[in-house]
């Protein structure tokens, strides 16, 4: 396994990976969307995407960070929005190598934090989050609002 930046060369493995990525939350497949969304990151350069290959170049699995800042801190920060293995590459070390390439990328940047969020239910990726080291936070609400 192999973990890389995304550039345009791999657009094609990273949008197969986050359209999967999508249906796993429920939604409509839609690789055309997914190639344009990705492709948007990487011309606009305001996400981190990192993926997973085999030996055969096929992607195993994909992260991506969204730059942003800490007001209270002073410094920046980066949300990790997206975090996905496929179901063949899972229980291979692949999600925590993804993982520790973005705390690797983070600390290299001097970022304050990573934070990231998950379902409820995801019992195995906050098994991971914890091993890692991450921290549940519970002293803040968060509020969304649908625009």
């Amino acid at each position: 396994m192999k973990i890389q930046q995304v550039t345009h060369d791999q657009l094609e493995q990273c949008a197969d990976l986050f359209d999967q990525y999508r249906q796993f939350y429920q939604q409509p497949g839609d690789l055309n969307s997914a190639r344009a969304f990705i492709s948007e990151r990487l011309v606009k350069r305001d996400s981190i995407i990192y993926i997973a290959l085999d030996e055969n170049n096929n992607g195993m699995g994909f992260t991506q960070l969204f730059p942003s800042f800490s007001s209270v801190a002073m410094k920046q920060v980066y949300i990790l929005n997206d975090l996905y293995v496929t179901e063949k590459a899972r229980k291979q070390g692949v999600a925590k190598a993804l993982m520790m390439t973005a705390q690797a990328f983070a600390q290299k940047n001097k970022a304050y934090a990573i934070k990231l969020a998950t379902a409820k239910d995801n019992v195995q990726a906050k098994a991971l989050y914890d091993q890692l080291g991450y921290k549940m936070i519970d002293s803040f609400d968060y509020y969304t609002i649908k625009i």
